[in-house]
């Protein structure tokens, strides 16, 4: 049996996959044990991952209004969380609720950066058909 997909379809994973990799990137660098971290790895790298897993997560969810907004902070949110319990399991790494807020404030960031690229662009081009 064979199995197609729409164009449509295709669209979406395409959208979606760079916000899974990168979500795998924020997972794998969580993984690694706190003897092994870089020194000056500090909230900047809390900003900086969630900046881009925000804009990522923006990008494919297509909504510039506020429920839009709102889903993506949302799942950025709780995958923040889920990263911070995850670090409990990792040896010399404990899970920091300042860390998390970090990678909320990262993923704020990059989502309002998202839409003022967004609005910028369109106004330059014209809206979307």
């Amino acid at each position: 049996m064979e199995t197609t997909t729409s164009p449509r379809e295709r669209s979406r994973v395409a959208r979606w996959l760079p916000v899974f990799l990168w979500a795998g990137v924020i997972f794998a660098g969580s993984s690694v044990p706190g003897t092994n971290i870089p020194g000056g790895y500090s909230a900047y790298g809390h900003l900086g991952e969630y900046f881009v897993l925000g804009a990522l997560a923006l990008w494919a969810v297509r909504r510039e209004d506020r429920r839009g907004v709102l889903l993506v902070m949302a799942l950025c949110a709780l995958y923040g969380a889920s990263d911070e319990f995850h670090q409990a399991f990792v040896p010399f790494r404990t899970p920091d609720p300042v860390d998390w807020l970090t990678d909320v404030a990262g993923a704020a960031v990059g989502v309002s950066a998202c839409l003022w690229w967004l609005r910028r662009v369109r106004r330059k081009n014209g809206p979307r058909q």
